[in-house]
């Protein structure tokens, strides 16, 4: 099955793409979104959720989304009109690590996207070349919430060094020339509520389709990350979604 496709119906009870429950993301976006900010732009948007929540929340705002996958872009349009925001929803169809702009965003977002350009700093830098002056970041990534063991770092294809834990991220950050205004992490019950609806809604696909060609290899690729989350990486992986301004 095409990763785009799968991920756009692993994610249908959960259109968050990160364990964040909704009214997480609404305190979230309250802390990131100042009384005269008018402009945010998503940096590896995918199917939009987060841009269509800030539209929704803030009419008066205008947004822009970038990403790389075509399916993905269409999912946040398609979401953008059924809301009736789309006519203040530009979106870019390129690498968001390349994406640049003569404009500067009173808000810019990237959470769960670290990967697309090569790690949390790296993100930081390209958000700083977009950000107007006294803006704000909200972005989120992965921590290690304890020392990772063999099992959790196979299921993720992760390597120690990939993430530290939550003070030296943090720390790491500060030292980058940002100062945290607020952050949130993820919750125990937050994670389970993302994964048991990540490997659930592709099951249920997968069960309700089975004349479909890609049913199996759903239900399989279902099967191996609720195994891979709960004997691997369950209580190991933390997210901490950041909201940042730059520092004096």
């Amino acid at each position: 099955m095409d990763r785009q496709r799968r991920s756009h119906l692993a994610h249908a009870d959960h259109p968050i793409a990160a364990p964040i429950a909704d009214e997480s993301v609404a305190r979230l976006l309250d802390r990131a979104v100042a009384d005269e900010a008018d402009h945010a732009l998503d940096l590896g948007c995918g199917g939009g959720e987060w841009l269509r929540r800030l539209l929704v929340r803030y009419p008066w705002m205008r947004a822009e989304g970038v990403d790389i996958h075509t399916a993905a872009l269409e999912q946040a349009r398609e979401g953008a009109e059924e809301s009736e925001v789309a006519d203040r929803l530009i979106l870019h169809e390129m690498d968001a690590a390349v994406f640049a702009s003569a404009h500067r965003f009173d808000v810019v977002l990237s959470v769960g996207a670290a990967h697309a350009f090569g790690g949390l700093l790296p993100t930081l830098a390209a958000a700083r070349e977009l950000l107007a002056p006294d803006g704000h970041v909200l972005v989120g990534d992965g921590f290690w919430e304890r020392e990772p063991d063999a099992a959790a770092l196979s299921a993720l294809g992760a390597t120690w060094d990939d993430y530290a834990d939550l003070a030296t991220t943090v720390d790491r950050v500060v030292a980058d020339g940002w100062t945290p205004v607020y952050g949130h992490v993820s919750t125990a019950g937050e994670w389970d509520d993302y994964e048991w609806s990540w490997t659930g809604s592709l099951s249920r696909w997968a069960l309700d389709h089975r004349e479909e060609p890609d049913a199996l290899d759903a239900y399989k690729v279902a099967a191996e990350h609720r195994s891979q989350w709960l004997s691997g990486y369950r209580g190991t992986l933390g997210f901490v979604t950041l909201v940042l301004r730059r520092s004096p």
